[in-house]
């Protein structure tokens, strides 16, 4: 047997029993074992994630299948057969750390990748589009998913009054509604990186790139009554499914793909492709397979796995770069922000966040520093230096992203249309698909003003007749 030790590393001899002045005396404060115990527990919770607080997560591999070198000279894309080490986390969005895992929200789907030339953080949704379009708008939304100050309630009068006046929001509340809206469990859902980014290969091109990840799981989702039968066993039933899954030996796997525009179709086409509450239509632009993605293997330790793992957008590696898409521009500052604020300065040295390959940088001390604080030499902790430090590598040189435009507050609603996309998903929907969203989006308005469920009628009028006469009588057959 091991012998039990504080943290100091020196040896217990009683973990059982406080020190005390006699058998009915008062605790000592000398007791440091009892102080060390009570002091750590104080401090075990880290500030749960504002949004995607209540998370799941796995090891596996990205397998690439097909060449997209023309596209990228990432090293992860380098060659048919490659394989690379991958996190990869599940969410819901609104819920707290608490929350049934099989509620209606829309879901996270944040992979880390952990290649040669550094990690990529592909951090995403299970939806290819999301509420907003101007970054300025995303804590007011997040606020509308939260709890209300007075009540401490979720107010779905909130909700629908901030949708109802975002009509760019359409797109995604069609989803949310839908079918689309509870994934069965992790497995069962698609992901998507949402947000335009782009791809430079070794001659210095730039692509615009979309990512998707395809369930071969089959995509498949709960009613709203089976999801009520499930939370009423289980509220962990996503954590159940994932873990147990893996633990048998049943491995999930997804298919990525891309789809590709050129910088110049960029300027061709009649929606703004940097748009998150748009889609680009698979006819204009068709999936390209990449390769197979699989998970494998459960965390050891969740805490330290899976709520200590740390994704950012702003995670690239030589080949995969941004884009004009401004909310994913106010992601690149806002998510290794909120690291740095829930988990420490050095989050990134923590061995979930670790890059596998060396990593040399002169960044010093901050709380919680532990690993190596020199690039090698104490007297190398600055740069340039003539002592043969780490220095830059014109190799890695990005082609530059253009940007066109004076700079100013546009109106992000001016010249948009807000209503053709949610048109075009409302009538691939079967008549029972169509139905239950009407049904759903009925049952969630129950409370809500009269003034702005007509106002947000209005908006679902002019996606399609069908979809709001749908949801004003579900909502007559409520009242």
């Amino acid at each position: 047997m091991k012998t039990m030790t504080t943290s100091n590393g020196a040896p217990i001899a009683d973990n059982q029993n406080s020190q005390t002045a006699g058998p009915r005396g008062p605790v000592m404060l000398q007791d440091h074992q009892l102080i060390e115990k009570l002091a750590h527990q104080n401090r075990e919770r880290i500030p749960e994630r504002v949004v995607h607080a209540k998370g799941w997560g796995a090891y596996g591999a990205l397998t690439v299948t097909e060449d997209i070198s023309k596209y990228s000279r990432a090293a992860i894309f380098s060659e048919v057969g490659k394989q690379t080490p991958l996190l990869l986390r599940f969410s819901t969005v609104a819920g707290e750390m608490g929350a049934a895992d099989a509620e209606r929200d829309v879901r996270g789907f944040a992979m880390k990748f952990y290649t040669e030339e550094g990690n990529w953080d592909l951090v995403g949704n299970n939806t290819p589009v999301f509420f907003i379009r101007d970054p300025l708008k995303f804590p007011d939304f997040v606020h509308t998913q939260k709890r209300h100050p007075k009540t401490n309630l979720r107010s779905t009068t909130a909700m629908w009054d901030f949708w109802s006046v975002s009509p760019e929001s359409l797109h995604q509340i069609t989803i949310l509604m839908s079918d689309r809206g509870i994934p069965k469990t992790p497995m069962h859902m698609n992901g998507y990186g949402s947000h335009t980014f782009s791809l430079w290969n070794a001659d210095g091109e730039r692509f615009w790139v979309k990512f998707h990840f395809k369930t071969q799981q089959g995509h498949t989702h709960y009613t709203n009554e089976e999801s009520a039968e499930i939370i009423g066993q289980s509220r962990e039933s996503y954590q159940e499914e994932l873990f147990g899954a893996i633990d048998r030996g049943d491995f999930p796997k997804w298919t990525m793909y891309v789809q590709i525009m050129s910088e110049s179709d960029a300027e061709k086409t009649p929606y703004n492709p940097f748009d998150l509450t748009k889609i680009w239509p698979h006819s204009d632009f068709p999936l390209i397979k990449v390769g197979e993605m699989e998970l494998n293997r459960n965390p050891d330790n969740y805490f330290a796995e899976i709520e200590q793992a740390a994704f950012s957008p702003s995670n690239v590696v030589p080949g995969i770069g941004f884009s004009p898409d401004k909310v994913l521009q106010a992601r690149l500052f806002s998510y290794p922000d909120a690291q740095r604020y829930r988990i420490g300065t050095n989050y990134q040295a923590l061995p979930v966040n670790a890059p596998k390959c060396p990593a040399h940088h002169y960044h010093k001390d901050g709380a919680m520093r532990f690993s190596q604080n020199d690039a090698g030499s104490p007297d190398i902790y600055y740069e340039p230096n003539s002592l043969g430090g780490p220095g830059q590598d014109d190799n890695y040189r990005e082609p530059p992203l253009k940007v066109t435009g004076d700079i100013d507050r546009y109106d992000h609603r001016w010249g948009n249309d807000d209503y053709a996309q949610p048109r075009a998903l409302f009538e691939m929907f079967d008549d029972g698909q169509k139905q239950r969203l009407c049904a759903t989006i009925a049952g969630a308005m129950a409370g809500v003003p009269d003034e702005i469920i007509n106002r947000q009628l209005a908006h679902f009028e002019k996606v399609h007749p069908d979809y709001a006469g749908g949801i004003a009588e579900a909502l007559n057959q409520n009242a």
